[in-house]
């Protein structure tokens, strides 16, 4: 994973929004590269979008809260996304994210206090077969049991 950019250096979202300023609806390029970037999207980034485009801030916090993929809270190293599917919620998903708060003492959404994990529930994955899955970062862990959420936190 690349190093982050610091919210204070904003040379490189002004730089992000002058590459696509000319294309038509750059407003979702120019925040999924902006958010790869520094990893999340504070107010003083969509304020900086928002005033090299020429247009309301309030359309790029609209864009920015309407689409799931983009966060506005810092994200932790691990990120640990637990799916609430259908398949993985019947066959015991609750629990696993119960367990996994209970260790970390997060609830969803939340970030550690020291940046490692953030926790978030996801909706399906595609690996209904191993019901119930979490995945860590591209890490996927499936046919999840309670007791193999510690030793599977561990391991990072």
């Amino acid at each position: 994973m690349a190093e982050l950019i610091p919210v204070e250096n904003l040379d490189v979202v002004k730089a992000i929004v002058a590459e696509h300023r000319e294309v038509p609806g750059c407003l979702m390029q120019i925040l999924q590269d902006t958010q790869e970037k520094y990893g999340y999207l504070p107010l003083v980034l969509q304020g900086t979008i928002a005033d090299e485009l020429g247009i309301p801030l309030t359309e790029v916090y609209g864009v920015a809260t309407f689409y799931s993929q983009f966060t506005l809270t810092p994200k932790g190293k691990y990120k640990i996304g637990i799916c609430l599917g259908t398949a993985c919620y019947v066959r015991g998903a609750q629990p696993i994210i119960d367990k996994v708060n209970g260790i970390l003492g997060t609830a969803v959404g939340d970030t550690t206090e020291d940046g490692k994990w953030s926790v978030d529930a996801t909706r399906c994955v595609g690996a209904c077969g191993l019901a119930p899955v979490m995945m860590i970062n591209e890490e996927v862990f499936g046919r999840l049991t309670v007791d193999e959420i510690p030793g599977i936190l561990e391991k990072f």
